[in-house]
C-alpha cells in the first residue's frame, strides 16, 4: 500500500462508494433506539413497524430519499431487525433483466425485506415487472421469443420493498405511487453528529473529549458516513502523532492533513469555487464545464460536492447555470462577487 496520505477530495468521495468494512458494519445501529437523528422519519417507520407486527402482516413498501451517507441502508437493516426478518440487498444497476428481478423475489420468504439502493437506476423494462410484484405479489415473465413466446406467472411471497434514491426526481410516477411511505432524509446538525462521534468512538474504544468530537462533527458535512470515516483517520493520527486521545487540536491536525478545513470544505470544493470565480466570474456556468475544468465526473460533483455547497450557501443553481455566492468568495479569501 502507498504511504501517501489520501487527499481530502478522494477521501470524502470514497465514503460514498467504498464497500462496507467490518468496522463500518460494527458501527451501524441495529435498532430505532440506537439510531440518532431523522426524528420524523423514525417516528413514521416506528408507526408502520408497530402496526405491521400487531397485524402479523408484511410491512408496506417504503421509499427513502436523500443525499448519500445519511442512513438509508442502515434504516433498512433496522427495519429487518425490528421485524425479525431477513434483508436482501441489491442496487438498481445490478438488476439488468427481468430474470434478475425474478431470482431476487423468488428467493424471499414471507415478510422479508428487499432493499434496492439507487432504485431510480433500474431499467424501465425491469421496473414494469415491479408493479405487479409490489401490488399483487406475482410476476408475469415472458419465456422465449417470437412464435414460441409464452407468459409464465410466478407467485412470490408477500414482501416489503425498501427503495433508496439520491435522485427522487428521476423516479417514474407509476413506481413512486406504489410506495406507501415516501420520506426524505436530511443532513444532520452538529450537535447530532457530535453524539454520533461519541457513540462511534465508544464502540471503537477510542478516547475523545467534547471539543474533539465537535471538531470532527463540524467538518463532516452533515453526514454520518463521513463522520465514521473521519473518526477512523483521526484515531490513526492520534495514535501516531499524539497520546491516542482525540482532542480538538488532534482532530484539527488530522483533518487539516486531509485538507478538510474548519467549514468542512475539502480541496475539491475549493477548486470548484476558485475555478468558477477566476475563470467564469462567478457564473453562471454549466456543471459539465466545471467538471471538465476540475477533471472530475459530473455525477461526483452533483452527488458529492454540490449538495453540500448549496446547503451551506456557497453555490446557487439557476436556469442559466451554477453561480457563486458572496459567502464562497469570503471562504476563498477573494474580493468581489458576481452581481445578482
Amino acid at each position: 500500500m502507498s504511504d501517501e496520505t489520501p487527499k481530502g477530495t478522494d477521501y470524502l468521495a470514497s465514503t460514498f462508494n467504498a464497500p462496507e468494512s467490518p468496522v463500518d458494519a460494527a458501527l451501524r445501529p441495529l435498532s430505532f433506539s440506537d439510531f440518532t437523528g431523522q426524528d420524523k422519519t423514525i417516528e413514521r417507520l416506528q408507526v408502520m413497524v408497530g402496526a405491521a407486527k400487531r397485524r402479523g402482516d408484511a410491512l408496506n413498501h417504503i421509499l427513502l430519499s436523500g443525499p448519500p451517507g445519511l442512513g438509508k441502508t442502515t434504516l433498512s437493516f433496522i427495519l429487518g431487525n425490528e421485524l425479525g426478518k431477513t434483508v436482501r440487498v441489491t442496487s438498481g444497476p445490478v438488476v439488468e433483466k427481468a430474470s434478475d428481478l425474478a431470482g431476487l423475489l423468488t428467493s424471499l420468504e414471507e415478510g422479508d425485506i428487499l432493499f434496492i439502493d439507487e432504485i431510480h437506476r433500474i431499467p424501465k423494462t425491469v421496473e414494469e415487472y415491479l408493479y405487479s410484484a409490489m401490488e399483487d405479489f406475482r410476476l408475469d415473465i415472458m419465456i422465449d421469443q417470437g412464435p414460441n413466446a409464452r407468459s409464465v406467472r410466478l407467485s412470490i411471497p408477500k414482501f416489503t420493498l425498501v427503495g433508496a434514491t439520491t435522485r427522487s426526481g428521476l423516479l417514474t410516477a407509476p413506481l413512486r405511487s406504489r410506495f406507501t411511505l415516501q420520506t426524505r432524509l436530511d443532513y444532520y446538525d452538529v450537535p447530532t453528529l457530535t453524539g454520533i462521534v461519541h457513540r462511534s468512538c465508544g464502540l471503537l474504544e477510542v478516547e475523545v473529549d467534547e471539543a474533539g468530537a465537535k471538531e470532527i462533527a463540524t467538518r463532516s458535512r452533515g453526514t454520518p458516513r463521513i463522520v465514521n470515516n473521519l473518526i477512523n483517520f483521526v484515531r490513526d493520527f492520534a495514535q501516531e502523532r499524539a497520546d491516542g486521545k482525540i482532542t480538538r487540536d488532534v482532530a484539527a491536525g488530522a483533518l487539516e492533513l486531509l485538507e478538510i478545513d474548519a467549514r468542512g470544505l475539502d480541496e475539491m470544493d475549493k477548486r470548484i469555487m476558485r475555478i468558477m470565480a477566476e475563470n467564469y466570474q462567478g457564473g453562471p456556468v454549466g456543471l459539465g464545464t466545471v467538471a471538465i475544468a476540475v477533471g472530475e465526473e459530473t455525477d461526483t460533483l452533483e452527488e458529492v460536492h454540490e449538495p453540500f455547497l448549496i446547503q451551506e450557501g456557497y453555490l446557487q443553481r439557476t436556469p442559466q447555470g451554477r453561480t457563486l455566492t458572496p459567502k464562497a468568495y469570503q471562504a476563498l479569501g477573494l474580493k468581489g462577487y458576481a452581481a445578482d
